[in-house]
């Protein structure tokens, strides 16, 4: 009874051991008898004691390699160093663990490598201002060789380029005198900018004094040519009525000689010529005075 009892805790153990749960994001790739069996995804899974046995178990999510930095030379020979990160997916597990062995260290060689055939077909410049097309480069070459180790390269990333320091330096004083030939470019067009304003200013505001000063004249002049106007018709009315009043052309020429004549008399002439019939235009104004009584 015994005996019963312990080879059935036998068997149950045994059954237990060989019962595998697979987890969602891996697979077991299984052996029979040292060959290739099949491969167990996610899921409940049992396998034949002492014949089958778990060769690997393989990671299905999307993985990080991260190598350290490389030595690479350039074309014009100047030696940096450049650390890739290399974004990766296992897709076959087969292939994965029959295709290399130990699949990452094989990635980081064939990375840097790869890394060694891009870099040293280009300057030093070319590969300082050209990560995207370097990163798409390696990317395409990566997936393709590591296409029969059941990976997929999904993404590669130059992390850091390190330059040697002298040229680091050089690249420091490069920069300090580009930021200060923009500064002097930036300064002296708002210079010119701020000349430019002043000038307009200045030019507006002449036009400006120019079209007041016009302004003024023309009032002048209208207000000049309406007094020569008023003057004209009150000369014009004391002639008709001098004509109403009887007076003849000759005697109202004489009193507007008169009427000069005291014009100028008021002025500041040194000399003054007095016409012989003074007498005469003095008689006719008392005649006149004595007509406007009567």
């Amino acid at each position: 009874m015994m005996f019963l009892l312990i080879l059935f805790i036998l068997i149950l153990v045994l059954v237990i051991s060989n019962v595998k749960i697979v987890p969602q994001t891996k697979s077991f790739v299984i052996e029979f008898l040292g060959q290739y069996m099949t491969t167990w995804n996610a899921g409940l899974h049992v396998k034949i004691p002492f014949v089958t046995r778990v060769i690997n178990q393989v990671d299905m999510r999307e993985r990080v390699a991260d190598f350290p930095p490389q030595p690479v030379i350039t074309k014009d020979n100047v030696t940096m160093h450049i650390d890739t990160v290399v974004y990766l997916k296992v897709f076959d597990p087969k292939r994965f663990t029959y295709g290399v062995d130990h699949p990452l260290n094989a990635l980081e060689n064939l990375t840097a490598t790869t890394l060694r055939n891009i870099i040293g077909e280009m300057e030093l410049d070319q590969t300082l201002t050209s990560r995207d097309h370097i990163n798409s480069r390696m990317c395409v070459v990566l997936d393709e060789a590591t296409d029969p180790w059941g990976i997929k390269v999904t993404r590669v990333e130059l992390k850091n380029i390190l330059p040697p320091a002298e040229i680091q330096e050089a690249m420091e004083k490069q920069m300090k005198a580009e930021r200060e030939r923009r500064e002097a470019i930036l300064r002296a067009e708002g210079e010119k900018k701020a000349s430019i304003l002043k000038a307009e200013g200045e030019k507006e505001s002449a036009i400006l004094r120019a079209e007041a000063l016009k302004t003024q004249m023309i009032k002048e002049a209208e207000g000049h040519k309406e007094s020569i106007r008023l003057h004209k018709e009150a000369e014009a009315m004391g002639v008709q009525l001098l004509t109403e009043a009887g007076l003849s052309t000759e005697q109202i020429v004489r009193l507007q000689s008169l009427d000069a004549f005291e014009k100028v008399a008021d002025g500041q002439a040194t000399k003054i010529i007095i016409p012989s019939n003074l007498q005469d235009m003095a008689g006719l104004v008392a005649a006149l005075k004595e007509s406007a009584e009567n």
